[in-house]
């Protein structure tokens, strides 16, 4: 009945995740929903309801109706979205309406044929470890009791007024407006290419921006294959149509969502991508310089060491975390921080959800290029005279399953004293990180759903991260 829970079913740095069919089927999303109710009610949260979506993945909304199905039937409200919409937006509803947590159906960023169950705190957050590892406490109950969760679908839920279906965006993009002056933007004269990689994201900033407003969007529609690229993730290779898209229409920038829309992607005024390192350096410093805020800046292990000196800079403590907005949001919590961010392109501010949201970067990073009246090229230059140049680049090797332990195994007994002439400091505070006396770094990261070994570089030239990460797959022997 239940297609291999104890080996589908694990929870990683973002929800749960599988292959459609395989491993992500409905029994196993009951089962999910299940223990994700026990949680709640061992904890009260059951009497603040739950709010659910979906993106558009392949029979997202099939999904997300079968897990309001098993808390209905545990007897906890569900608000569940009339249609596909931004993971941002599920946490920002679960947090403005005090509800007692969330759940969205969505494998963000994976390729198509994968789908997967994120759970929200009351906070809107990415589930903390600790709520975590009490669900997965549950999971194995459930699974060893051979447990069948019951459901109670659609019109029943809904005349018990245990379900409620509810379009989530219009209070979303309100909240929105009162973040960022739109009224100035829609004067600005930008001409703006977005690419919503036929996700979630699709029509959002028109929304905002307005119907006059000189915008070109490309793959706004649903297609759950995500054709043409290997994944809708908003990164240099996946983005070439946009950038032919901004220099063929001589726009002013190109702004990329993720599938979910909890990540983005930017392009300058001359086609050229810009890295994620970059992205988040530049909106620390808008934050910083342009909207005077002060407070704490929080980053994962693989964001830009350009952080650390505009902290320096402007008087503001800067923390390190593992990769993985769990670990990001209760920092930024504690601390009241401005920007919390990660490589991915995910990044969450002040006075908005503690979550990653691309449509509120994106906002931010046009009111960016407004305020100062700078292209995306002109900004990274006032950035780069501040804490000096700075280039990135990760490399994503696929490696057969069965050599994982090997290379694992190499990664850990690395430990070389010197790197490209200079001398190393080795760390694990995600990976293996090796970071070099002038601060350069080379970073190994092995994936947690797939046969995957993620490098990544960080030096003052282009030349130096192309050698860093050839001396990586050497050291990996990959």
């Amino acid at each position: 009945m239940i297609s291999n829970p104890a080996s589908a079913i694990k929870f990683g740095t973002d929800g749960w995740r599988g292959l459609i069919a395989r491993d992500f089927t409905f029994d196993n999303v009951a089962i999910c929903a299940a223990a994700y109710a026990r949680y709640l009610v061992e904890t009260g949260m059951n009497k603040k309801g739950v709010i659910i979506g979906y993106d558009t993945r392949f029979l997202s909304e099939e999904f997300a109706r079968e897990a309001a199905a098993v808390l209905n039937a545990a007897g906890i409200k569900v608000t569940l979205s009339v249609c596909a919409l931004p993971t941002p937006v599920i946490s920002w509803s679960v947090l403005n309406r005090k509800a007692g947590g969330g759940v969205v159906i969505t494998a963000s960023h994976n390729p198509g044929i994968w789908n997967g169950f994120k759970i929200k705190s009351d906070t809107g957050s990415s589930a903390p470890t600790e709520i975590i590892a009490r669900v997965e406490a549950h999971l194995k109950e459930i699974i060893a009791e051979d447990y069948v969760p019951p459901r109670v679908h659609g019109d029943e839920a809904e005349k018990s007024g245990l379900l409620v279906a509810e379009d989530l965006v219009p209070a979303y993009l309100r909240h929105l407006r009162n973040l960022v002056d739109i009224p100035s933007l829609q004067t600005t004269g930008f001409k703006i290419a977005i690419d919503s990689m036929h996700g979630a994201g699709a029509g959002l900033f028109r929304q905002l921006l307005g119907e006059n407003y000189d915008l070109a969007e490309i793959k706004a529609e649903r297609n759950p294959v995500f054709p043409g690229m290997r994944q809708p993730e908003p990164i240099d290779i996946n983005l070439n149509e946009l950038e032919a898209k901004v220099v063929a229409d001589k726009a002013d920038v190109g702004l990329a969502t993720d599938g979910d829309a909890d990540r983005i992607g930017i392009v300058d005024e001359n086609g050229i991508f810009l890295t994620q390192l970059q992205v988040m350096s530049l909106l620390a410093l808008y934050l910083l310089d342009v909207r005077g805020e002060r407070g704490a800046i929080v980053k994962t292990i693989t964001t830009s060491s350009m952080l650390p000196k505009l902290g320096k800079l402007y008087d503001v403590p800067v923390f390190e975390t593992p990769v993985g907005f769990k670990y990001v949001a209760p920092i930024m919590e504690r601390e009241d921080a401005i920007l919390g961010g990660e490589e991915s392109g995910g990044y969450g501010f002040r006075n908005h959800v503690l979550e990653r949201d691309a449509i509120i970067a994106g906002l931010y990073f046009l009111d960016f290029m407004a305020k100062t009246g700078k292209k995306p090229s002109e900004l990274l230059k006032w950035l780069y005279s501040k804490v000096g140049e700075h280039y990135y680049h990760r490399i994503d090797v696929e490696f057969d399953a069965a050599d994982r332990d090997a290379i694992l195994s190499r990664l850990k007994q690395a430990n070389p004293t010197t790197l490209e002439g200079q001398e190393v400091k080795r760390d694990t505070l995600d990976g293996w990180r090796f970071t070099l006396s002038d601060g350069s770094w080379l970073l190994f990261r092995a994936s947690g759903t797939e046969p995957l070994l993620r490098v990544y570089a960080e030096a003052g030239s282009p030349q130096m991260v192309d050698r860093l990460l050839e001396t990586g797959k050497k050291i990996a022997g990959v």
